[in-house]
């Protein structure tokens, strides 16, 4: 049996193997990491754009943090036979690389849109969706139109073009919500797409009062085929850069997930995760002197006149009128009358708004943390691990802010991207940042700080007092949906690694929001983009013990405040209450 100073041990060999003879200069990296009884494999097919897979034989162990340090190889990959293609005419890039696993299968299918209609260019508003004509009627079911406490209300909603014609096919992107702004009270809708211009929203009457309907056009059908079509051809519209430094020699190059191999790349594909990054390699340097990662400059990529179907207070973002009234008075729920349910879908809302604080459906109780020692008593003892975009640094900002005791650390670190700590040494409070890896438009920002989620989940002890938080959507709308698929598989299986080793350990997820649209903000970031991602983030951590939503879409939809990528302080409240309430349940919940 091998000793433990043996199993401690880790050995990393990696060569290359060049087929020299193949027309397509297949390069193939090749790494076996021994890693006390199992042995791992990754492999790297250059020709063939195969995603990096680790493939284990004998035994199970993961990979660790420090073998994939010590076998980091940055690598430089030309291929010859690519000829040079103008950005203007270049087609799709595949940023998918490998055949899709079943769940993958699964997974696109759950999330597929209804058939979009083919936009003929130069596009002609005409024959689009326009929510100035559509419109919306609250359907009444019982005599007298009185409505309880516990029914289900519907709406149906009918979209019209701009010459004020009915819509004969679906695909619009519509939102709902129901509110009363005296009582403070919201709740997100559901709405379903009968494919033939007419949608029904459906919501819960949950309060007693008035509740008026509201219901927002995102983007018209036809806007959704321009979005796909951006994924599918220019995943890459969102520029990334490095700089590359050694002395006084300094080069900037252009990086991303997907790049057309029409130059030599450096390759920093993660070794332990298989993420894949490339950079053009500079002219004078070698891929080992990159210093930094930024955003770049963004490209819309229309063709003519495209931007038309993305104009704020025409068709973007655009409230629907009703055709009558557009609210109900709600009564107290009644013993023995039967309660009034939609037939059309569930609407199964995460919880809603009264006098301005969530209250959780189907949850645990969500508790109001009100004031800074309530907050910190919670805290007490624990250690917050907070992980992923701007969002959740938001999360971070907002405790520091709130609790005068909870001191940040200088650690000299980017102001977006961190890292950050934060301490209160009385209480032995501890509550961390760190941004997620590539891709992260960012400013200016240390390559070697840039950190995989799933890598750190893997240096954690974990444990009753730790707590990891985390949160990636933001970054991810330019790509195809299986690029944040395979990036959420590899956190994952971080998360299940760090709960079968410390099963105490809580684990808090943040969803993805709607935001304020603009043209370039919904070219790279739409709401849509992030619907999409939305559900296959619920999807793929439903069901994990002590793995826990905060569902940021539906407290910002609920919400009457506009919509915004970092949700106004009364709403950023409200999320921070459902964590500490996940961390610290009320006795009664």
């Amino acid at each position: 049996m091998e000793s433990g100073a043996g199993r401690s041990r880790r050995i990393a060999v990696a060569f290359w193997l060049t087929l020299i003879n193949n027309p397509k200069k297949t390069a193939i990296l090749i790494s076996i990491f021994l890693a006390g009884p199992a042995v791992y494999v990754l492999r790297y097919n250059i020709s063939t754009q195969e995603t990096p897979a680790v493939a284990k034989v004998k035994a199970v162990r993961p990979l660790t943090p420090a073998v994939a340090k010590v076998t980091a190889v940055h690598q430089v990959f030309q291929n010859k036979t690519t000829p040079t293609t103008p950005v203007s005419n270049r087609q799709h890039i595949n940023c998918s690389h490998q055949q899709l696993s079943p769940e993958e299968r699964r997974l696109l299918d759950s999330i597929a849109w209804t058939k979009t209609p083919h936009v003929p260019v130069p596009v002609s508003l005409s024959t689009t969706s326009d929510p100035a004509h559509s419109t919306f009627t609250i359907l009444l079911v019982r005599a007298g139109g009185q409505w309880h406490v516990g029914d289900e209300l519907e709406a149906l909603i009918q979209i019209c073009d701009f010459q004020g014609r009915p819509k004969q096919f679906g695909g619009d992107f519509l939102v709902a919500r129901l509110h009363d702004q005296t009582l403070g009270a919201g709740v997100a809708g559901r709405v379903v797409d009968h494919l033939n211009g007419y949608y029904t929203a459906v919501f819960p009457l949950l309060w007693e009062g008035q509740a008026q309907v509201e219901v927002t056009l995102v983007h018209p059908s036809e806007a959704i085929t321009v979005l796909r079509r951006l994924n599918m051809e220019h995943p890459d519209r969102v520029e990334y850069k490095s700089v590359f430094r050694s002395g006084s020699v300094s080069e900037t190059m252009v990086c991303n997930i997907c790049l057309p191999q029409n130059q030599p790349l450096c390759n920093y594909t993660d070794l332990h995760t298989g993420e894949p990054w490339f950079c053009y390699k500079p002219r004078n340097l070698n891929c080992e002197t990159r210093i930094s990662h930024y955003k770049g400059r963004v490209s819309q990529n229309l063709m003519d006149k495209e931007e038309t179907l993305f104009e704020s207070g025409v068709n973007m973002k655009v409230s629907i009128r009703a055709s009558g009234p557009d609210k109900v008075t709600v009564l107290p729920k009644e013993q023995g009358q039967p309660e009034v349910k939609s037939s059309t879908v569930k609407p199964e809302p995460a919880g809603y708004y009264y006098q301005g604080a969530w209250r959780a459906l189907g949850g645990a109780t969500v508790h109001q943390f009100n004031d800074a020692s309530a907050i910190s008593q919670c805290l007490t003892d624990k250690v917050v691990h907070m992980y992923g975009d701007s969002t959740m640094r938001q999360w971070f900002e907002h405790l520091s802010r709130v609790l005068p005791d909870l001191k940040v650390i200088n650690l000299h670190s980017s102001t977006q991207c961190g890292p950050f700590m934060a301490v209160d040494t009385a209480r032995n409070i501890l509550v961390k940042f760190h941004c997620h890896a590539p891709p992260i438009r960012s400013y200016t920002v240390s390559s070697i700080k840039l950190g995989y989620v799933s890598n750190e989940l893997n240096w954690l002890v974990g444990g009753s007092n730790t707590v990891v938080v985390f949160s990636i959507w933001a970054h991810f709308g330019t790509y195809p949906v299986e690029v944040y698929i395979r990036r959420l598989q590899s956190i994952r299986r971080a998360v299940q690694r760090l709960l079968d080793r410390a099963p105490e350990t809580l684990v808090v997820i943040r969803t993805g929001n709607l935001k304020a649209l603009t043209l370039d903000v919904a070219l790279s970031n739409s709401d849509w983009y992030s619907l999409q991602r939305d559900k296959v983030l619920r999807d793929m951590f439903k069901g994990l013990k002590n793995v826990h939503l905060v569902d940021a879409w539906d407290m910002v939809l609920a919400h009457h405040l506009p919509h915004d990528l970092h949700p106004p302080p009364p709403i950023i409240k409200n999320m921070i209450d459902v964590l500490l309430s996940y961390i610290c349940p009320p006795k009664n919940g």
